[in-house]
């Protein structure tokens, strides 16, 4: 047997109901604040890198001393010298 008639609208009624209180509860909710927090030794690392972008990459005064005993003619390497620092990039060179 089929019922026709207000049974639709009651079912009505109750699918608003479960709307009206869903939106309550999302209206309940609370909001959180984001945190952050940084490591000592992330502040150990960004002190030292602070601290790196101070010295120059070039040292002034070893350039300024070899460049005065090249222009002077006192400025002497030897083939030993030449060969090991060769030697020494080939073997620490990764391939």
């Amino acid at each position: 047997m089929k019922i026709r008639g207000e049974i639709p609208k009651v079912n009505g009624v109750y699918d608003s109901q479960k709307n009206i209180n869903k939106a309550d509860k999302a209206s309940k909710a609370t909001s959180k604040k984001d945190v952050v927090s940084i490591s000592g030794q992330a502040k150990d690392f960004q002190t030292a890198m602070k601290a790196l972008k101070d010295v120059p990459d070039i040292r002034k005064d070893k350039v300024e001393r070899l460049q005065n005993q090249m222009e002077s003619g006192n400025y002497q390497v030897s083939g030993k010298d030449i060969a090991n620092s060769v030697l020494k990039g080939l073997t620490e060179k990764k391939l």
